[in-house]
């Protein structure tokens, strides 16, 4: 009997340890981890990591390319802000659409030092950083010498090309010409056209509409023009352009009308050249007026003194429209002719208060419209632009492929 007793209590001390155990492990909430009877616990989630920054050019890079982009990325979060400046003045940039890189979208300036601030924020909290660089000095260093039209308070006419020349020879054209920029209150399709390594021409399809202002600018701060050259300051120019006078003249009618908007302002009877030999003969083709003069020396060309054919006149009023020596200018001598008869070694003739008008009243730029002669106006003689299509014409951009 005695070890039937026993052996019933047994299983009920078995009960009462497994119920311990239970309970033992069910109250772990109520110790810390470590403590006697105290199970794992709940551990804590670990802190995220802050964004992390990166800055190119890196941290104190010195003779940085003036070229060269300034880029700042941000992993585990995204960019809220960068800045990018030297001495006040920002630099222009874009982020990406997630907003984890941001790209300068300008040249930088030689000879500069640049400072980047940047600030990312994230689940781990926000980040800064700073950084600084310097940009190189170019041993070439690349600048406008001059712009035509360029003179202060000139109003020019509707032909008027704009004429670039650079102070170096540019190797780079196509980066050189992406700087440059015409804005006008009437825009129109043009090109640039490169003349040769230092000089570049703009030119619109059709004459510039009358009566509004051209503003050209040269980006060219930081822009890479040629080996160790580049651009180290930009340039503005502002024209003005005014009335359409377009004049037309006509060698075998010996008449020359002139417009202005239009309008016809004035009917002069002319004289044309003789055309007895080829440089006596006035070019046909659109001429734009270049420059005047009261008195010009007009001398025989490739002829010297006693020589056949030799002349030394000195006219008046007199307006250049090619590098071949044509001028509409005044010839008292040839009144007589001047309707009538093509008798000029090659210029326009005109009666002296007619040449003195048209004098009075040019623009460099405006139109000169002759036809009725076998010789043809090159494209390259004085300002002789327009006598090539405009397709050909922006097959002389370095941007055209």
């Amino acid at each position: 009997m005695l070890s039937t007793h026993a052996g019933s209590r047994l299983p009920i001390a078995g009960v009462a340890v497994a119920m311990a155990a239970v309970l033992t492990a069910c109250s772990g909430g109520s110790t810390t981890p470590g403590s006697p009877g105290g199970g794992s616990g709940d551990t804590a989630a670990p802190t995220p990591a802050g964004p992390s920054i990166k800055i190119s050019p890196v941290k104190g890079s010195a003779k940085v390319r003036p070229d060269k982009s300034v880029v700042v990325t941000a992993a585990n979060g995204s960019l809220e802000e960068v800045t990018v400046q030297a001495g006040g003045e920002p630099v222009e940039g874009e982020f990406d659409s997630a907003h984890s890189k941001w790209t300068s979208k300008q040249p930088l300036k030689p000879s500069t030092t640049y400072t980047v601030s940047a600030k990312a924020s994230g689940a781990g909290g926000p980040t800064t950083a700073t950084s600084q660089f310097s940009t190189l000095k170019p041993k070439y260093e690349l600048a406008v010498a001059d712009v035509t039209p360029g003179v202060k308070g000139e109003t020019v006419g509707v032909g008027m090309p704009i004429m670039v020349t650079f102070n170096q020879a540019v190797t780079d054209k196509a980066a050189v010409e992406q700087a440059l920029e015409i804005e006008a209150e009437k825009p129109v399709t043009g090109a640039w056209r490169w003349i040769n390594d230092r000089l570049v021409m703009y030119r619109t399809a059709k004459y510039w509409p009358a009566h509004q202002k051209v503003t050209f600018t040269a980006h060219l701060a930081g822009v890479h023009g040629g080996k160790d050259m580049y651009g180290t300051e930009d340039h503005t120019t502002t024209m003005k352009i005014g009335a359409a006078w377009i004049s037309t003249v006509n060698t075998k009618t010996h008449m020359m009308v002139v417009k202005r908007d239009g309008k016809t302002v004035r009917t002069m009877k002319i004289s044309a050249g003789k055309a007895t030999t080829r440089e006596y003969t006035t070019t046909s083709g659109v001429h734009l007026t270049m420059e005047r003069g009261n008195p010009v020396t007009m001398i025989s060309p490739g002829k010297k003194e006693g020589d056949p054919g030799y002349y030394k006149e000195i006219v008046n009023y007199a307006v250049r429209i090619s590098n071949s020596g044509e001028y509409v200018h005044s010839a008292p001598w040839s009144v007589g002719s001047q309707g009538r008869a093509n008798v000029s070694h090659g210029c326009v003739n005109a009666r002296p208060d007619q040449a003195k008008w048209f004098y009075d009243n040019f623009h460099r730029g405006d139109v000169v419209k002759i036809v009725g002669t076998t010789r043809i106006l090159e494209w390259n003689n004085g300002w002789g632009f327009w006598q090539m299509p405009f397709k050909q014409w922006k097959k002389g951009s370095a941007l055209e492929s």
